[in-house]
C-alpha cells in the first residue's frame, strides 16, 4: 500500500497560480493588488460594497472532539465544489494562529486536497496581520503604564482598575497572571497584568468588525482601559494613542487573497477563536466576497453553540449581513463519540451508537432552527465509515426536516463536494429561511446571557459568581448593557463541564467573570475554568516541525 501524502506534501506538490491569475477570476486588476511575493496579495477596501448581492453561507459543526471535524477543510471543499458546478464562489476564512499551529490543533488551512496554499505561508507568519494587532495592543498597554509612572498625567488612572492585558500569539499558561514593574527606582510601583493569545485580543475584534479605517479609529478609542482614582471611566482615545494604533493595523485592516488547491479564490482575513472570543473573520473581508462573487463560504469557530452563535448575534447584528444557508459538518466518529462510546470502538460499526450520539447534532440543528434557518448537514467522510451509518445518519437528520449530505472532499476536492453543493445552492435560493436573533441587544445583560444558556446551551440557569456580580454592576453603570454578548466557554460540551458530552440536561452554567469589549461592542462573560491565554499539550506540535537546508518545511499539518 502507497504511504497517503501528508498535508503539507500535498501542498508542496500542488501546482499554484500567480496570484494576479486568482485575482482576475473575480475581476480584480492587477493595479487593485498590494503583493507579499507571487501567491498573497493584499486587496483594497474600496472592493467591498455595501449592500452586495453574492449569497452568503455559514459553515458551522457538531460540538468538536479531539479527533477534529474538519469544518475548515469543508468548507474550502464546498467552494471548490460549487465552482465545479458553475457557480462563482469565493471562501473566506480566518487567518490561522501560531498557539493551535505549535500546540494541539494545528493549522487551519484545510486538509487533504481541501486546502489553501501557499499553507506553509498561511500557517505561519502570513503577511503579518496579527503581529500588527499584537503590536498595536500592546502599545496601548505601554502608553497606559507610561501614564501610571508620569507624575504630569492628567487621567491619574488608578493602577487596580486597568483593564487592558498585554498578547502574544502564542500558548504561554505561565503569562496567564503576572506581576510588573511600573515606573524607575523612585517612583516604581508593582500591579498585577497578565496575557491573552492574540486572537483574544479586542484589537482582533475590533479589526474584524469595523466597515472601514474610520470606524477602526472609532471602535479603538472606545476601547475601556480602566478607572481614574475618582471613578472616572478612561477609554483608549483619552490616552491619545488612537491614530498611533491605527497606523500599525493600516495594512492589517485590508483582506488577504489566497487560493484554493484547485485555483479558486480564498480571503483570509483576521482570526479571532469561537471559544473565547467571536470566531469568525472580518466583515470587510465578507462583505467583499460578497461584492466579487456569487457565492461566498465562510465559518464560524468551533461548534455552532460558540462559533454560530456569535456569528448571528455579534457579525450579523453590527454589520447587517444575514446568512443565506447554515450547512452544519459532522463525522460518524465525533457522532459515536458523543454517545459516550469508548475510544478503542469508535471505529467499529455500531449503528446504536449512531443513534445515541446523534442528540449531539440534533441539539445544534435545533439551534440552526430557532434563527429561523433550516440547515443542510454535511457528514464529513472517513475511511472507517460504513454506507450502513451515512444512512442511519442521514435517516436520523431527516426525522428533523434537514437533509445530509456525504462529502469526500477531503480525498476528492471539489467533486467530491458537488452533490453537497448542489444541496446548498437549492437551500440558498429556498423561501423558507427568514433568520432572526433571538435576543435584541436593548435586552439587558442578564437576559442575554440567560437566552443563550437556556435556547443554545439548553441549560436550566445560569449562576453568577460574587465577583461577576460585582463586575455586572460596573458594567451596567458604565452604560454597556446594550452591548452583544461573547460567551467564552469549553467548546467540548454544551455545559460549561467539557466532560459533559451529548446533550446534556439539568445543568447550570457558572459566570466566574467578566471582560468588557466596548471597542468591539460586546461583553465576556467567562464561564467555567476557560482561560483567553491556552497551555500548550504534553506533546506540542512544535516538537514535529523542522526545516531542512534547502528551506523546505516540514510537520506542519
Amino acid at each position: 500500500m502507497s504511504k497517503i501524502p501528508s498535508d503539507i506534501e500535498i501542498a508542496q506538490n500542488a501546482t499554484i497560480s500567480h496570484i494576479k491569475e486568482i485575482a482576475s477570476k473575480i475581476n480584480v486588476t492587477e493595479d487593485d493588488l498590494e503583493y507579499y511575493g507571487k501567491f498573497k496579495a493584499k486587496l483594497p477596501l474600496h472592493l467591498q460594497k455595501e449592500n452586495p448581492q453574492g449569497k452568503l453561507i455559514l459553515v458551522t459543526a457538531m460540538s468538536p472532539t479531539k479527533y477534529g471535524e474538519g469544518k475548515t477543510t469543508m468548507t474550502i471543499g464546498l467552494t471548490d465544489g460549487l465552482n465545479t458546478i458553475g457557480k462563482k464562489a469565493i471562501a473566506v476564512l480566518r487567518e490561522p494562529s501560531l498557539g493551535p499551529v505549535f500546540g494541539l490543533k494545528g493549522g487551519a488551512a484545510g486538509g487533504g486536497f481541501a486546502q489553501v496554499i501557499p499553507m506553509e505561508d498561511i500557517n505561519l507568519h502570513f503577511t503579518g496581520d496579527f503581529s500588527a494587532i499584537e503590536k498595536a495592543n500592546n502599545l496601548l498597554s505601554a502608553i497606559i503604564d507610561n501614564h501610571l509612572q508620569n507624575p504630569k498625567s492628567s487621567l491619574h488612572l488608578d493602577p487596580k482598575s486597568i483593564a487592558w492585558k498585554r498578547v502574544m500569539d502564542m500558548n504561554d499558561r505561565s503569562l496567564r497572571q503576572i506581576i510588573i514593574g511600573v515606573g524607575g527606582k523612585a517612583n516604581g510601583t508593582m500591579r498585577e497584568d497578565g496575557f491573552n493569545i492574540t486572537p483574544a485580543s479586542e484589537v482582533m475584534a475590533i479589526l474584524c468588525l469595523s466597515k472601514d479605517l474610520e470606524d477602526l479609529k472609532k471602535r479603538l478609542g472606545n476601547i475601556f482601559v480602566g478607572k481614574s482614582i475618582d471613578g472616572k471611566a478612561i477609554f483608549a482615545r483619552d490616552l491619545n494613542v488612537v491614530g498611533a494604533m491605527a497606523v500599525l493595523l493600516k495594512d492589517a485592516l485590508k483582506p488577504n487573497l489566497v487560493q484554493t488547491l484547485e485555483g479558486n479564490p480564498a480571503i483570509l482575513h483576521g482570526g479571532p477563536f469561537a471559544s473565547i472570543a467571536q470566531g469568525t473573520n472580518s466583515v470587510i473581508a465578507t462583505k467583499m466576497g460578497l461584492s466579487l462573487g456569487e457565492y461566498v463560504v465562510t465559518e464560524a469557530g468551533f461548534g455552532a453553540d460558540l462559533g454560530a452563535e456569535k456569528f448571528f448575534h455579534i457579525k450579523c447584528g453590527q454589520s447587517g449581513l444575514k446568512p443565506d444557508v447554515v450547512v452544519i459538518v459532522a463525522t460518524i466518529k465525533a457522532i459515536k463519540y458523543h454517545s459516550g462510546l469508548g475510544e478503542e470502538s469508535l471505529n467499529s460499526t455500531d449503528s446504536f451508537a449512531i443513534e445515541k450520539g446523534f442528540c449531539n447534532l440534533e441539539k445544534h440543528i435545533e439551534n440552526i432552527q430557532k434563527f429561523g434557518i433550516n440547515p443542510v448537514v454535511c457528514i464529513n467522510a472517513f475511511p472507517d465509515d460504513t454506507s450502513d451509518e451515512y444512512e442511519k445518519l442521514k435517516a436520523l437528520c431527516l426525522s428533523k426536516g434537514v437533509n445530509a449530505i456525504v462529502s469526500t472532499a477531503f480525498a476528492d476536492g471539489g467533486k467530491g463536494a458537488a452533490k453537497l453543493a448542489a444541496q446548498v445552492v437549492e437551500a440558498a435560493n429556498s423561501l423558507n429561511n427568514n433568520y432572526k436573533p433571538l435576543y435584541k441587544t436593548t435586552d439587558g445583560l442578564e437576559h442575554k446571557i440567560k437566552t443563550i444558556a437556556t435556547e443554545i446551551y439548553g441549560a436550566a440557569g445560569v449562576e453568577f459568581s460574587s465577583k461577576s456580580r460585582t463586575q455586572l454592576k460596573m458594567i451596567n453603570d458604565l452604560g454597556f448593557n446594550a452591548f452583544s454578548v461573547c460567551m467564552a466557554k469549553t467548546p467540548s460540551s454544551f455545559s460549561d463541564n467539557e466532560k459533559l458530552l451529548g446533550r446534556p440536561t439539568n445543568f447550570s452554567i457558572t459566570v466566574r467573570e467578566f471582560e468588557i469589549a466596548s471597542g468591539a461592542g460586546f461583553i465576556i462573560p467567562l464561564l467555567g475554568d476557560v482561560m483567553r491565554m491556552p497551555g500548550l499539550p504534553s506533546f506540542p506540535n512544535a516538537e514535529k516541525i523542522d526545516i531542512d537546508i534547502d528551506g523546505k518545511i516540514s510537520g506542519l499539518s
